[in-house]
């Protein structure tokens, strides 16, 4: 029997590709899940970091694709800092009673990746599960924004969209609500492929189609001008059938 055919844009990709990727990235989401109900006021960075990791390696993952690191955490004033994954170092810090904390999850098994980011809120000891009940204002309004994008992008997305279009789409938005695109190269994402050096992102000057790659991540890192706190959101996205589906 011939194995079931999905179309990511112009791929004809096997039922079982897209069930490894998917299951990359439920490996991410459970590891977020784990981590968010072990984590404590009082915590350390690197246990957080080693945490997930370990998740990671015994859960599923072989490996890390990103610069052979499997978890970027930042944490209070650093979820505003970009930097390239080759020069990140975690820092000794603690989770605080009150503080915001971004986890950037890179899997991979056999050379097929998992990406994944969320930004998580403290608030009096507890983290906070819902958005729209954290108190802090900027923390929520941060939060939402990154919702809003991701929503907004499946609302606009279209196959033979550029990445460049996307770019400037997606610029104009942010800072049409007040918020600032922190990330140090300026770019939203990037594609999925096998190679880390093969990626294409959504640039400026990138005249691929969101159709000439299989699939691709949307990862804005914004801040409120002026603030010191940043948030970021990161799936990964495919078309089917002409219609962009989050994996």
């Amino acid at each position: 029997m011939k194995a079931k055919q999905h179309f990511f844009n112009g791929y004809s990709v096997a039922e079982e590709t897209l069930g490894l990727y998917s299951a990359m990235q439920d490996l991410n989401r459970a590891a977020i899940n784990y981590i968010a109900g072990t984590m404590r006021v009082g915590m350390n960075i690197r246990d957080i970091k080693a945490l997930c990791e370990n998740y990671l390696l015994e859960n599923g993952a072989d490996s890390f694709w990103y610069w052979d690191v499997g978890a970027f955490i930042f944490s209070g004033d650093e979820t505003a800092v970009s930097v390239s994954g080759r020069d990140y170092m975690v820092t000794d810090r603690t989770v605080q009673e009150n503080d915001i904390i971004t986890i950037d999850l890179s899997p991979q098994k056999n050379n097929i990746w998992g990406d994944y980011a969320r930004t998580l809120v403290f608030e009096n000891d507890v983290l906070c599960n819902e958005t729209d009940r954290i108190k802090n204002d900027e923390w929520r309004r941060g939060l939402q924004m990154e919702e809003y994008l991701h929503k907004a992008l499946i609302d606009m997305a279209a196959p033979d969209m550029t990445f460049e279009e996307l770019y400037y789409f997606m610029n104009d938005l942010i800072v049409k609500k007040g918020f600032l695109n922190l990330d140090f190269l300026g770019n939203l994402g990037h594609s999925i492929v096998k190679n880390i050096n093969d990626r294409i992102y959504i640039e400026k000057g990138n005249h691929k189609k969101l159709s000439d790659v299989e699939m691709f991540t949307f990862e804005p890192h914004i801040s409120i001008p002026e603030s010191k706190y940043g948030y970021k959101r990161e799936d990964i996205y495919y078309f089917d059938n002409g219609k962009l589906i989050k994996l």
